[in-house]
């Protein structure tokens, strides 16, 4: 970097400084120039027709075909998921290094118009495909009514009469229904032959004859467009009005009806004549479905890519929305926030577009220059905030902003974040062993992210990819507080020599009582590993280490408010805030981490005294003021009584002074 070159500010503790700038583009090359800046990523820009409804803006028109190219491409997409061809996606980095430059009008009008050739032939395949599927099904449930009905007959075997005698059968059979052509034939969804057996024996108390045979071939349902299981039927009954009222139940649960030949001699020329048919329809199905699977896997490998570029274009014209259109000096006059260190190279990519179209054979429609101005607007309105982040700490400031996002030039909290957050986890998390897996899992990730973010992710991975680099600072430190509550895989080790000694002998079933002879080198001594006051140990020591550490993040967190007050000049915020909300904080969590500290730093049975319970002592602070049962130190009384006047006195202003001031200033 040379001598003459400013370094790039920070914006990761406080947001980048932001300035408003207005903006006269041309309408000629107004697209180019909203693509640049919108590559660039630094302008946000605001709305200027906030008055204007969004279907009466300028390039409403635009927008709409392009919502229509996009409803064609779900369409393709739709398709292709029915016939299940894959979509060949192609990931944004490698989008952007084809896509270097915004299409031209043409070219944008030439994609529309063939997304619409597109879905007239795919349209025209698809329903010829499902109306010949509809036909194909229609053929082969014939033929299996055919079939069925014709292996009746043949076997000379008279139908199941439903719940009637023997004798009622034979007399039936005599009546010559059978020989006759008082039958009907159909097919009906598996699922609703129980509820026809039902129906048709109430309407016709069982005057009828029904047999049923399953299909094993599932077949095509016009109405769900699915292939469901069915069963072809037979019904005999007496009379045409009979009939008639039969095909009307039939017709009413979904059964396509069939007309079969009483005579064994015109069912052979009926399925022959069938077979013929659905040979024909099967071949012409197939062929139609060969041709709209090639359209498709074609549109497959480019879609994605059209897609793309169709919503990239939309967000062009949707900020050129924003902008004011002067019909008069075919002009857009935009305005936006850029970071403040940043003008220089939005100005010069101005610039280079004015320069670019300025040039002979530049394609636009003349040779003349586009002269382009930024103006830098004074304000008083408050600016977005805008953190600048890399690849290490854009998760974590995304994990912030989904809680909040801090308004101009506040504290990021986000910085502390990258320390605080793993470390919080491993105090919970704290294993050696599991650490270690977490550490080698994350790791893999940070080596090969070049290769990972070229490949397509589900959802799940897709996170842990995001968040690479939370979770390996989340495995390292975990491998820390691991080693420190000595644990590996939930076993502990040995690492040191042991601080504890136990008895030479002992009696079978005597408890046996350690005695201390050392302090353990570093974490958790090995020797409370299986004894029976290791849990009530570990857990206890765990909660107050808890108390301890969330008081320091609250802490130094409190602290952040300081350092905005300070530097926003606001001393309503020190005095009626910060001042107040800390002595509350301290008198109270704070003197809690004290008492816990203090109470670790005496050796209780070298003094001969019971330990005191901490929690009963913060009990008593609150509910009898004063009164001590067990004391921790000299003069205890009077500190807590001192402590708890001086957060009573706390709340009132932490309520009043600011808002008091506010109102004070107002009438002002």
């Amino acid at each position: 970097m040379s001598k003459s070159q400013e370094p790039e500010p920070e914006a990761i503790f406080r947001s980048a400084e932001m300035t408003l700038v207005q903006l006269y583009i041309p309408t000629e090359i107004a697209r180019e120039t909203i693509y640049s800046l919108g590559s660039l990523g630094l302008v946000e820009f605001r709305d200027l027709n906030k008055k204007v409804n969004q279907f009466q803006r300028t390039f409403v028109d635009e927008i709409r075909k392009l919502d229509n190219v996009e409803r064609q491409y779900r369409y393709f997409q739709s398709e292709m998921e029915n016939k299940s061809i894959e979509l060949q996606e192609v990931f944004l980095s490698d989008y952007k290094l084809q896509q270097k430059s915004i299409l031209s009008t043409s070219s944008l009008d030439e994609l529309s118009a063939n997304a619409q050739i597109l879905e007239d032939r795919i349209t025209q395949l698809t329903e010829a495909s499902e109306s010949l599927l509809t036909r194909q099904m229609d053929l082969k449930q014939h033929q299996q009514v055919l079939i069925a009905t014709d292996d009746y007959f043949n076997k000379s075997v008279a139908p199941d009469l439903i719940d009637m005698s023997e004798t009622d059968q034979a007399e039936f059979l005599e009546s010559g229904a059978v020989q006759s052509s008082n039958f009907i034939t159909g097919v009906i969804p598996r699922s609703k032959v129980q509820l026809l057996q039902k129906i048709l024996w109430r309407v016709l108390r069982g005057n009828l004859f029904l047999k049923t045979t399953e299909i094993e071939q599932k077949m095509f349902d016009v109405k769900s467009k699915t292939f469901v299981d069915k069963n072809s039927f037979v019904i005999f009954s007496h009379g045409e009005v009979i009939l008639s009222r039969i095909r009307k139940i039939c017709e009413s649960l979904d059964a396509d009806l069939y007309f079969v030949d009483p005579e064994a001699s015109g069912r052979v020329t009926q399925k022959a004549d069938i077979n013929n048919k659905l040979t024909d329809v099967t071949t012409v199905l197939e062929n139609t479905d060969r041709t709209l699977e090639t359209e498709l896997r074609a549109l497959s490998a480019d879609l994605d890519v059209w897609w793309k570029t169709v919503k990239l274009e939309k967000s062009v014209y949707s900020i050129m929305n924003l902008c004011y259109y002067d019909q008069g000096r075919k002009c857009l006059t935009a305005e936006g926030w850029i970071p403040t260190f940043d003008l220089k190279k939005v100005q010069n990519i101005l610039i280079d577009i004015s320069a670019k179209f300025s040039e002979p054979g530049s394609g636009s429609a003349n040779e003349s220059s586009f002269p382009m101005f930024m103006n830098i607007i004074e304000t008083n309105r408050t600016p977005p905030t805008y953190h600048k982040v890399n690849k290490f700490t854009a998760a974590y400031q995304a994990m912030c902003d989904a809680y909040g996002v801090a308004t101009y030039r506040e504290v990021n909290a986000g910085l502390a974040t990258i320390a605080t957050f793993p470390f919080m986890f491993a105090i919970m998390f704290g294993d050696l062993g599991h650490g270690f897996l977490m550490f080698l899992a994350a790791l893999t990730l940070v080596l090969n992210e070049k290769k990972i973010g070229t490949m397509k992710r589900d959802e799940i991975f897709d996170m842990a990819y995001t968040g690479r680099y939370i979770v390996l600072m989340m495995g390292a430190f975990s491998m820390y507080t691991g080693f420190l509550y000595n644990d590996v895989f939930s076993i502990s080790m040995t690492w040191f020599k042991s601080g504890w000694a136990w008895p030479s002998s002992w009696k079978e079933g005597e408890s046996i009582a350690g005695h201390q002879v050392g302090v353990y080198a570093f974490g958790l001594d090995p020797a409370w590993h299986g004894t029976e006051n290791a849990l009530l140990f570990s857990n206890s020591y765990k909660m107050k280490l808890s108390i301890l550490m969330g008081f320091i993040h609250m802490s130094y967190s409190y602290v952040f408010s300081l350092v905005n007050a300070l530097h926003f000049q606001s001393m309503v915020d020190i005095i009626g805030n910060f001042i107040p909300g800390l002595l509350f904080m301290q008198g109270i969590f704070g003197y809690l981490s004290i008492c816990i500290i203090y109470k670790w730093c005496i050796d209780w049975i070298k003094i001969e005294k019971p330990a005191p319970s901490l929690l009963n002592m913060l009990i008593n602070m609150f509910l009898a003021p004063g009164q001590i049962d067990e004391e921790l130190y000299p003069y205890q009384s009077q500190v807590q009584v001192f402590l708890l006047l001086m957060a009573l006195v706390c709340v009132p202003c932490l309520l009043l002074i600011k808002p008091l001031w506010f109102k004070h200033t107002h009438n002002k």
